[in-house]
């Protein structure tokens, strides 16, 4: 059987482009929000209707998907994608913020589904575990974008131009790859996509799963800089090095998870990654200083690397087409990657950050023991 090579490269193309749409936009979130004079407060509400977009538009992104082929659907969510980047620079007031912001959240939610469950049917026909490559590409675009931004800023771009110039890349991306490569591979489930089934109790522990990861990965993100700048007293930029590592040291180990994988197995990459997630975590909560925040979170990144890759392979394995399977995954793990920082800041407020943050060393002991056999078993189940 012949390999879709083509298939691959356009994904892992489609991949970068989210990625870098990403990082290009939350490099412009501080400029929009002096542009429009918003409290922290309302930034929060206008954030939260990004992650609510995404959250809506997932599982019927699945069901899209299912029905029309996977690729189909990714051609054209990326370029509603690509549509929906520049447009927050465009709006005058913070109601309009939220409904654009609506827009891009469901426009990024439901491309991440349907180019996952694409991902992972290219994963099927290639025999291989190859899904962490395409999450690799997705943090280096995040990386690029964030850099490229950055660039713009500095040479004083205003926030218009630092959306619309990376999106004339990420445009040119998704069009190449669209014309030239993304086909529909693997068989269409319209039967699936036309009504309502309740996911199996492989999916729905899967799901969990992605749910506990992308809190810890969302709390990391949001309070890793607000503790280690309340526990070492000191400047934001030092503070900053703690989610540094954690982002680099993530994008890093997804570009060697593939081998990982196939050298280690699914259940071991999960198990152990869950394991070096909490040793990292216990490491800088229980000792913290400069040196143990740049360790301790790029063990944090280290372990959380390929875990969610590898769930939404297995999950994209436990259904009767890849994106229905993923699209369970991926809606989970975005609501925990949302309601993780409110509740860690619900937390503190009644028993101080150290000990809310805590909450995310149990996640990732949870992951540790439970997970490497939930995903085994997918792997199983599909063999038999």
């Amino acid at each position: 059987m012949m390999k879709p090579v083509a298939e691959r490269i356009a994904t892992t193309a489609v991949f970068l482009a989210n990625g870098l749409g990403i990082g290009a936009w939350a490099v412009e979130v501080p400029r929009i929000k002096e542009a429009l004079s918003l409290s922290d407060t309302s930034l929060g509400v206008a954030l939260f209707c990004f992650a609510l977009g995404a959250i809506v538009a997932m599982p019927l992104a699945g069901r899209l998907a299912a029905r029309f082929g996977s690729g189909r659907v990714t051609a054209f969510l990326g370029v509603a994608f690509v549509l929906a980047l520049p447009l927050p620079a465009l709006v005058p007031d913070f109601a309009l913020l939220c409904a654009v912001l609506f827009a891009l959240g469901a426009a990024n939610g439901a491309l991440d589904v349907s180019m996952n469950g694409h991902a992972s049917a290219i994963e099927g026909e290639w025999q291989a575990p190859i899904m962490s490559s395409f999450h690799a590409a997705w943090s280096m675009g995040g990386l690029l974008g964030a850099a490229a931004g950055a660039a713009l800023q500095a040479n004083g771009i205003g926030t218009m131009g630092g959306l619309l110039l990376p999106d004339v890349v990420i445009g040119a991306l998704i069009l190449t790859s669209a014309v030239f490569a993304l086909r529909d591979i693997g068989p269409r489930a319209v039967t699936s996509a036309s009504g309502f089934t309740l996911p199996s109790a492989g999916v729905t522990k899967l799901a969990a799963l992605a749910f506990l990861c992308m809190l810890v990965e969302g709390a990391v993100a949001d309070w890793s800089a607000v503790f280690l700048r309340s526990a070492l007293d000191t400047q934001a930029s030092a503070a900053a090095l703690g989610y540094s590592s954690f982002a680099f040291a993530m994008a890093a180990c997804r570009v060697v998870g593939d081998v990982s994988v196939r050298r280690l197995g699914a259940g071991v990459v999960v198990a152990s990654g869950g394991l070096i997630a909490a040793l990292g975590l216990a490491l800088v909560l229980g000792y913290p200083n400069v040196v143990t925040a740049c360790v301790g979170f790029a063990l944090v990144g280290i372990g959380l690397a390929n875990i969610v890759p590898v769930i939404f392979s297995a999950a994209g394995r436990s259904t009767t087409t890849p994106a229905v399977g993923v699209s369970m995954a991926a809606t989970a793990g975005y609501a925990g990657f949302l309601v993780g920082p409110p509740l860690i800041g619900l937390g503190a407020g009644f028993l101080g950050l150290r000990l809310a943050l805590c909450a995310l060393l149990l996640a990732a002991l949870i992951v540790c023991l439970v997970g490497g056999k939930a995903v085994s078993r997918a792997g199983v189940e599909q063999a038999v």
